[in-house]
């Protein structure tokens, strides 16, 4: 038979996707499973998007550009302008999803075994991208009893190489949702700087900040301008995240000019999604506001309640809308399945994304687990009861 690739063999499985059979098996039990495990919003789409699609009268569904529409660049750049970050239309390639905007800036800026540095835990696909792009994720490790706050810079500064190319960052943090201050920004800034290297920020929850807390973009970064790499999506703005929509944001035009090409080697991004995200940037400042409103009575509610659970470790959220929690247990992935296969009060149980697919380090996140906070309240405080009463007839 024939093998398949190294690449492919050593390609991570997701750590959110890959409980789908056990769930869908609990489903056809009859079991009602409480999803904590996937930040899917379940905040309506803007109305303006999804009517921009039904509306338009497109007779033939042609290609569009590679870098996406000049319309909705220009739009982008205004959207940004409004957040105080001077860009232009030019400085942008439109991708199909977050997701492709980051395998778009791998491909670009490193070669194959070249070295990116991420805090650890960190957005599982990292992990998969960087498998595909043979680039080494070079983990620094941020720790639950620090909220997870970017890690001492000097943690930083030991592990670049001549190889190092980057440092990455989601800010707000996917799985943590930690938001890194303008000082942390700061620091990284100046490491760059002095080495060299990129710094690309994930900044897709940077409308979802909480506590009075502002959002540091490195895009407003003093001097930073040919080290700064934006990676931005629709999905989780305006809760399109089937519309697949991203963008690479940078004043590096060296940097552009070569992501285009690994763009144009795909076309163009999905003209409908475009049409739709176009629309999605008229949303008045009230649906954030609102949508924020709702997010941290969820986070509220969510930490009031695990509070609850005697031995549990909880780090505290200031953006996006996921939380770790560390578990008085010893192997979080055997909970996760086992709460699908064998646990349910009343016909019903929960399914939790398991942290340990949110480290580079073997060994760290063992015993903790990724809740996204993206349900109504009511349905939150259910899951962590079930969370509760699960966890006292857990034997492990």
């Amino acid at each position: 038979m024939p093998s398949v690739s190294n690449k492919g063999l050593t390609m991570p499985q997701s750590p959110i996707r890959k409980l789908v059979p056990f769930a869908e098996s609990a489903k056809k039990r009859g079991i009602n499973v409480i999803h904590l495990n996937i930040g899917q919003p379940d905040i309506k789409t803007p109305q303006q998007a999804l009517d921009a699609v039904k509306n338009n009268n497109i007779n033939v569904l042609e290609y569009s550009r590679t870098e996406g529409s000049e319309e909705f660049r220009t739009k982008i750049a205004k959207y940004y302008l409004k957040n105080d970050i001077a860009i232009s239309a030019t400085d942008i390639i439109v991708t199909t999803g977050g997701s492709e905007a980051l395998s778009f800036a791998m491909n670009t800026i490193a070669d194959t075994d070249d070295e990116i540095i991420i805090p650890e835990p960190f957005y599982a696909n990292y992990n998969g991208f960087a498998t595909a792009c043979g680039v080494t994720v070079v983990p620094v490790v941020s720790k639950i009893e620090d909220n997870f706050a970017l890690p001492p810079i000097e943690d930083f500064e030991k592990l670049i190489t001549p190889r190092t190319k980057a440092i990455l960052i989601c800010n707000p943090g996917n799985p943590t949702g930690y938001l890194y201050s303008e000082e942390e920004i700061q620091k990284l800034a100046a490491l760059v700087k002095k080495h060299n290297i990129y710094l690309v920020a994930d900044e897709v929850y940077r409308e979802f900040t909480y506590d009075n807390k502002t959002h540091a973009s490195i895009l407003k970064e003093e001097g930073l301008a040919e080290h700064a790499i934006v990676i931005d999506s629709v999905s989780k703005r305006y809760s399109m995240c089937g519309a697949r929509i991203g963008y690479l944001v940078s004043k590096n035009k060296e940097f552009i000019a070569t992501a285009m090409k690994f763009a144009q080697a795909r076309l163009s991004p999905p003209t409908y999604a475009q049409i739709a995200s176009e629309a999605a940037l008229d949303t008045p400042d009230s649906y954030f506001a609102e949508v924020k409103t709702e997010y941290v009575a969820r986070r509220n509610i969510l930490i009031a309640e695990l509070e609850k659970i005697e031995g549990i470790k909880i780090a505290r959220p200031q953006g996006a809308f996921y939380c770790i929690a560390e578990l008085p247990i010893k192997d979080a992935d055997h909970f996760a399945q086992w709460l699908l296969e064998d646990f349910n009060i009343d016909n019903e149980t929960v399914m939790v994304a398991p942290a340990a697919g949110f480290y580079a380090t073997e060994g760290l996140g063992k015993n903790q687990i990724r809740i996204a906070y993206v349900l109504d309240q009511e349905s939150l405080k259910r899951a962590v009861f079930i969370l509760k009463e699960a966890l006292k007839s857990y034997k492990g």
